[in-house]
């Protein structure tokens, strides 16, 4: 990762054109970006571990100039999957949103499919992205999550920032990993201890009413913080669910492959029946008013604006077209991914080695955060033990004995 990190310019120009919410619903903070035109259902987008709700900021501009919502949370502050659901639902009742989309990435994508499971109703669509269907596994490598709410911030980022890969990277995969470790800097202790509390909190995706026609599965084929087998249980779990395969892109593929994810989730939406509204796409005016949303403006005009950097977006579109294959074809994007066998083994090789070695400095991290969490414990109650002791001795040097003063 980079040692200084420059905002890119696209993302400026988005902080400039979307607005973001803050609102309070019960004891829980919500920080959100709602974009695109209100009639239609919402896509929205659920980040991992990792992520807030700007790093979707490329699927936002691209997808609401097309006429479609999307709206991109930050994960609540929650320490359990039922409080996950019951807030999460709540928030939805306030935005007024009834029926919606959920595409989800690693931890978002888990927290996707259990509210699928729990409130079936609501949920139309899915699309899950390198994620898992239960955290047993990593309940097991990080042994110290009874702790994890008292340690300190800097240790969780970087145990965080150790299960993405840190090496050399093509430039737009690079740029991906630069861009979420500047966003886990924005991060609390509270919020990143909450959201590996999900990660590992003992709790498997059941069955859903959802059929797999309404999944589709998006995953990278070169290397991924999830283990791949937790990726092909999924893939067992939903046999007829469509599979749209990136040849790479490593962990955030939506920011640096956002062209291709950007089309998958199209095809996508479109297949599950669910039409865009590009007539209700609106500018700004020159007074800066209007919008598509009524919620809060945090002091900030809402703006339904097309990013003028995305002038080209309808030329782009059509050669993104004529490159992949119609959405009514479940094989059509697993044939360019053939490799012969040598190559199919020396990339496997590659991948255990790779997913070994992060194991393995995981594990070192999570044991010097639980010394450091001992030790610091062992040293309050020290301190506190000699604070009681001078107490007494000073109750007891005050206190009269056998009537003498």
């Amino acid at each position: 990762m980079k040692g200084v990190f420059s905002a890119p310019g696209d993302y400026i120009h988005f902080k400039s054109q979307v607005p973001l919410h803050k609102i309070p619903i019960g004891t829980k903070q919500w920080r959100y970006y709602d974009f695109g035109p209100k009639a239609v259902p919402p896509l929205i987008c659920l980040p991992g571990v990792a992520g807030t709700a700007d790093v979707y900021y490329k699927q936002i501009m691209s997808l609401s100039m097309k006429g479609y919502r999307v709206i991109s949370v930050d994960i609540p502050r929650v320490w359990n999957l039922h409080e996950w659901i019951q807030a999460f639902e709540n928030f939805l009742d306030v935005i007024d949103v009834h029926h919606i989309h959920l595409y989800g990435t690693s931890l978002g994508g888990f927290l996707a499919q259990l509210f699928a499971q729990h409130r079936p109703r609501r949920v139309k669509s899915l699309i899950l992205s390198n994620t898992f269907l239960e955290t047993r596994s990593f309940a097991s490598a990080m042994p110290w999550a009874p702790v994890v709410n008292w340690t300190p911030s800097f240790l969780l980022k970087r145990y965080v920032l150790t299960g993405i890969r840190d090496g050399p990277h093509e430039p737009f995969i690079a740029d991906s990993v630069d861009f979420v470790a500047s966003q886990v800097e924005t991060l609390s202790s509270d919020d990143l201890a909450s959201r590996l509390t999900l990660n590992v909190d003992a709790a498997s995706v059941g069955s859903l009413l959802l059929s797999d026609s309404f999944i589709t599965i998006m995953d990278t084929n070169d290397y991924c913080a999830i283990p791949q087998q937790l990726k092909d249980q999924l893939s067992d779990r939903y046999p007829e669910a469509r599979c749209a395969r990136l040849k790479s892109g490593g962990d955030f593929p939506f920011l640096s492959r956002p062209d291709e994810v950007n089309l998958h989730l199209q095809l996508h939406l479109r297949r599950v029946g669910l039409e865009a509204r590009p007539d209700m796409v609106r500018g700004i005016p020159k007074d800066g008013a209007g919008g598509s949303h009524g919620e809060e403006k945090d002091g900030k005009e809402d703006p339904d604006d097309e990013p003028k950097d995305d002038g080209g977006s309808s030329e782009r579109q059509s050669k993104e077209n004529q490159s992949f294959p119609a959405p009514e074809s479940s094989e059509s994007h697993t044939s360019h991914n053939q490799l012969p066998s040598n190559a199919q083994l020396c990339l496997l090789a590659q991948g255990h080695a790779i997913h070994f070695c992060l194991l393995r400095k995981q594990h070192v991290i999570a044991i010097e955060i639980f010394l450091k969490c001992t030790l610091e414990i062992f040293l309050r109650l020290a301190s506190l033990s000699r604070e009681v002791d001078a107490h007494h001795f000073k109750f007891w040097a005050k206190t009269p004995t056998n009537g003498v003063k």
